[in-house]
């Protein structure tokens, strides 16, 4: 069983090189790359049945095939292998392994997952399980999904399936990837699966998600060694205010408040904040919602905190005529996802953006990362997820160039880099994603792959970023100014 490094790291050598032992890694989501949707006793999740519902998702695309990792594993390993990557984070289908979300475990689902393990560790990768990436069990949806009490109670025993079935070959284990779009979007705007909109829904699920969260840590730490390393990880947003009124800094308090500390209070301080209390508190009564011994659990310490950024968050009070929207990139919907907050309106922060509409803007990692390393310092972070969707082409030699791509990595890396040397204990960088795939509500139209795949064939082309990326890996550093590749 390998864990990531455990020793704070130390300011950089050279002014492009990163600390030794820094892990260098990609990632992927169950639904967005396995693929064998019913395959070996699987059932739907919620994204199955989002996806198959007409008009939700870009196309009419769907999770059925995706890039066919499932079946494709091995090559896709030895793709990492080439690339020199340190580690890959995956995420665990709850329904491949769990199908009614209740009970035992389908031993052939867990199957999947030793053997992607074990293929990893012969290639010398270390395996990062996520234990839950957006894909509830539909069954428990049709129970009441994330705003019932009871989902956090089931999550924790599918934890401990989980740790009992791999806690000796997977040292490193995260519990939620971006609890905040499962709450905000899946039940806020409705662009996530499973669809609803409503906002009392919302808080609900983003308490029982933070409740999810602490339960499954004490059951990770009760059924695996003392060496594994639990997390979690967020996608924080670098929130700021379009001017200096104080209109515009309310408005980005108020974006803090429920789309950050709303999970980093109970999370990492044991308590929700006042002010989101207040700001809220017309849509749900916390003292009911919040029961005895809850923040307790949801507080359990954590070895890392999984960080994942693409693009800073400008907000603005809402001005009749201005120039923002309440479309914050995340999906177009007649319905925020800001419950509590939904009168505010968003800016890119430049013009210059990617294929999603995301201002490209590297300043914005170095801050949330000091950011963190100034109010929890003896806190590792990990940079989880971070990466850019750019409308790549496989030119008539077959290659895929992606210089926008390269640009933006160079530029974030860059921002992490100076994180540390400012003083951040930053363990690692994982590169969002290892291999295009379906980009939930938009389907296939986005590629976010430091490999291009094409979908007719499965073929799978590195692009000119996932060269790129391996020199960085293996020089532990940025190319020197005027070698970005």
């Amino acid at each position: 069983m390998t864990a990531v490094r455990t020793e704070p790291t130390a300011q950089s050598a050279s002014h492009t090189s990163f600390p030794p032992g820094f892990v260098w890694g990609a990632a992927t989501a169950a639904y967005q790359v396995e693929g064998a949707a019913a395959e070996d006793g699987r059932t739907p999740s919620i994204w199955d049945t989002f996806s198959h519902t007409p008009g939700k998702v870009r196309n009419g695309d769907t999770g059925d095939i995706a890039a066919d990792h499932y079946h494709r594993y091995q090559g896709d390993v030895a793709l990492m292998k080439d690339l020199g990557l340190k580690a890959y984070r995956f995420s665990v289908s709850w329904s491949r392994v769990q199908p009614t979300g209740r009970g035992p475990a389908v031993e052939r689902g867990l199957d999947f997952y030793r053997r992607l393990t074990d293929e990893l560790l012969t290639a010398g990768i270390t395996p990062v399980a996520t234990l839950y990436h957006w894909d509830l069990p539909q069954e428990l949806e049709d129970a009441g999904g994330w705003p019932q009490r009871d989902t956090a109670y089931r999550f924790a025993d599918y934890a401990e399936i989980m740790a009992r079935a791999l806690g000796d070959r997977v040292g490193v284990w995260t519990t939620l990837n971006e609890p905040w779009c499962s709450a905000f979007l899946g039940y806020g705007s409705g662009v996530h699966a499973p669809g609803r909109t409503d906002p009392a829904a919302t808080l609900r699920a983003a308490h029982h998600l933070n409740l999810a969260h602490g339960r499954a840590v004490g059951a990770l730490r009760d059924n695996l060694p003392a060496t594994a390393q639990t997390s979690i990880t967020l996608n924080l947003h670098e929130v700021r205010p379009l001017t200096d009124s104080a209109a515009d800094a309310e408005a980005a308090r108020r974006i803090d408040a429920v789309g950050n500390r709303i999970f980093t209070g109970p999370i990492l301080d044991g308590a929700y904040p006042e002010d989101l209390l207040a700001d809220t508190a017309h849509l749900v009564d916390w003292a009911e919602l919040v029961h005895d011994g809850d923040l307790t659990e949801i507080s359990r310490p954590v070895d890392l905190l999984g960080v994942n950024y693409y693009s800073p968050t400008v907000v603005s009070a809402a001005v009749e005529g201005d120039a923002g929207t309440r479309n914050d990139g995340h999906g177009a919907s007649d319905h925020s996802p800001w419950t509590g907050a939904d009168d505010v309106t968003f800016h890119l922060a430049n013009d210059q953006v990617t294929a999603m509409n995301w201002a490209i803007d590297a300043s914005g990692l170095h801050t949330l990362l000091t950011g963190l390393a100034a109010s929890h310092p003896r806190l590792p972070l990990m940079v989880t997820e971070n990466g850019a969707a750019f409308d790549d082409y496989v030119s008539p030699e077959g290659r895929v160039n992606d210089p926008q791509r390269i640009a933006y990595l160079h530029a974030h890396l860059e921002a992490v880099r100076q994180a540390v040397a400012d003083g951040a204990d930053v363990r690692g960088y994982f590169l969002w994603s290892l291999l295009d795939n379906f980009e939930w509500s938009y389907g296939y139209s986005k590629r976010f792959g430091a490999v291009y795949v094409d979908y007719g064939t499965q073929r799978r082309i590195p692009k000119a970023s996932a060269h790129w990326y391996a020199d960085v890996i293996r020089q532990n550093a940025l190319p020197a100014a005027g070698e970005q590749g």
